[in-house]
């Protein structure tokens, strides 16, 4: 080793060493009783894997998004520092004779100091949930960590260098989790309306449409708590008194319901998931009135790209009278004029094994419940399923998996979910091309990865519109989840920002 950078260690090793003894020995009011126990309780993750877990029992989708991260993150930090870092540098501990004795009582570790892993753990979960969860969530999690880091220099645990180095592997593991899950924008973007909506205080005017059968607490016998629908009604009764509600059972026409009540409204209103939402946004574009999504179902796509993620921030967003236009992308027969030809679909229309995943689930989500079942139907599907022929813009494949989304959308999974923007005029097109064989168990690990694009024979592009010709007759498609048959030439379009949205107030960056 070279004298200069020889001396420059020694230098930085005196200031670390400085820094511990000014900071053990410190006496801080309160803080001697409460930094040793917090120290303590992040032992083994303890700390950040109960506050993943309250996270995701709040039931808030990025909530839920943010305590997976954050777990993901402390999951690769802490073995990288424990079982790699620690031992390639097998740094001692220091020495605790400066140590107040409150804090002596607390039981030093007999590992090695450098890098600290209780810090890169702090560092992991803050930074995975700094990226997908609010500010007011964020904030007091990253504050948590410094307590923590702080902490292992002030029990006399570790140098301050140990732990600004734990610091550092912490963070690039949170930020790294991007690499694998791209994080989400927390509301994708749309072109705001020319004009305001004409709104009352009480309501009046509202025509809302509820199907008691979508989501979890409907008939489709879903896990999450019981009764969500009811329990959204009974707000907006109670928030928009004035507002006429129209109750939907399971086996109602939802093109007729939604029609008439388009009919009457100066807005028209949906509860239920994105199926139902699809049928409200026909009938709204058909009648020339806006569309308030209120989230009643058990994935909510829409809804939650638009940034409404429960009843009350609905009736705000109807309160604000604020619209925006979003993009509707459509299938229809090739030979068709359009008009009543046209069937709409907001988030992806699929077509090969997603739509036989689609049955599969519908079969058995009544007797064990909607995530089961879709988790069960996914891998049933992908280890059956047969390709098809098709004729693609004139290009004929044999397609296993085919999905066209109603913007550009950014995770690459086999059913993506998020967008940046609603309004982007442009189709995402993505299929799993195959030869006579299948790859089935690569694409099943793929899918449920969520990286559809290292499945070989993976393709996807962007386009305005789009043809598809079946060779054995009919096509069946799914539109937002729902499932029905189309003639055998289907072309896919799009009509630019057609359908008008109560939008939330735009929220503060970060």
């Amino acid at each position: 080793m070279s004298k200069p950078r020889s001396a420059l260690l020694r230098r930085l090793g005196r200031a670390d060493r400085w820094a511990f003894d000014r900071v053990a020995a410190a006496r801080l009011r309160g803080l001697e009783y409460v930094l040793p126990r917090l120290s303590r309780i992040a032992d083994h993750g303890v700390l950040w894997f109960t506050s993943a877990g309250v996270m995701g029992l709040t039931g808030r989708p990025r909530l839920r998004r943010a305590a997976l991260r954050g777990s993901i993150a402390v999951a690769v930090a802490s073995p990288a520092v424990n079982l790699i870092g620690k031992h390639a540098f097998r740094r001692k501990r220091p020495v605790v004779d400066l140590v107040p004795p409150i804090r002596i009582r607390w039981k030093l570790p007999t590992s090695h100091a450098f890098p600290s892993g209780h810090s890169a753990s702090a560092a992991a979960f803050a930074t995975g949930v700094a990226l997908e969860a609010p500010r007011p969530v964020a904030i007091p999690v990253a504050a948590t960590a410094a307590a923590v880091a702080f902490s292992r220099v002030y029990t006399g645990a570790h140098y301050p260098g140990d732990v600004l180095a734990g610091l550092g592997i912490g963070a690039l593991a949170g930020l790294g989790t991007r690499m694998v899950w791209p994080a989400r924008p927390p509301v994708a973007r749309v072109e705001p309306a020319g004009e305001r909506a004409r709104v009352t205080e009480d309501g009046r005017g509202l025509v809302t449409v509820a199907n008691l059968g979508a989501g979890p607490g409907g008939e489709s016998g879903g896990i999450s708590l019981p009764g969500r629908p009811e329990a959204t009604l009974d707000l907006l009764e109670r928030e928009l008194p004035a507002a006429e509600v129209v109750r939907l059972g399971p086996d109602a026409d939802l093109d007729k319901a939604f029609g008439e009540a388009a009919e009457r409204a100066d807005a028209l209103g949906v509860i239920g998931g994105d199926g139902t939402v699809n049928a409200a946004a026909r009938a709204a574009l058909q009648h020339g009135v806006p569309l308030l999504v209120v989230p009643g179902g058990t994935f909510d796509h829409f809804a939650r790209a638009l940034g409404v993620e429960s009843a009350a921030q609905a009736i705000a967003a109807y309160r604000s009278g604020r619209l925006g236009r979003v993009d509707v992308a459509y299938a229809a027969p090739a030979s068709g004029a359009g008009g009543d030809e046209e069937r709409p679909f907001l988030n992806t229309a699929s077509f090969g094994a997603y739509t036989e995943l689609v049955d599969r689930r519908e079969r058995l989500e009544r007797r064990i419940g909607k995530w089961p079942a879709l988790a069960v139907a996914a891998v049933r599907t992908l280890r059956h399923s047969e390709p098809v022929d098709l004729y693609v813009d004139g290009h004929k494949y044999r397609v296993w998996l085919a999905f066209v989304g109603n913007c550009v959308f950014g995770s690459r999974g086999a059913a993506p979910t998020w967008r940046r923007r609603l309004d982007d005029g442009r189709l995402d097109v993505r299929m799993v091309v195959t030869g006579r064989r299948v790859p089935r168990v690569r694409a099943v690990a793929a899918v449920l990865a969520g990286h559809m694009h290292v499945t070989p024979g993976y393709r996807e592009w962007r386009a305005s519109g789009l043809e598809v010709v079946s060779a054995d007759g009919g096509l069946r498609l799914a539109r937002d989840g729902e499932v029905s048959s189309m003639p055998a030439a289907v072309r896919f379009g799009k009509h630019a920002g057609a359908l008008a949205v109560f939008c939330p107030a735009p929220r503060a960056a970060g």
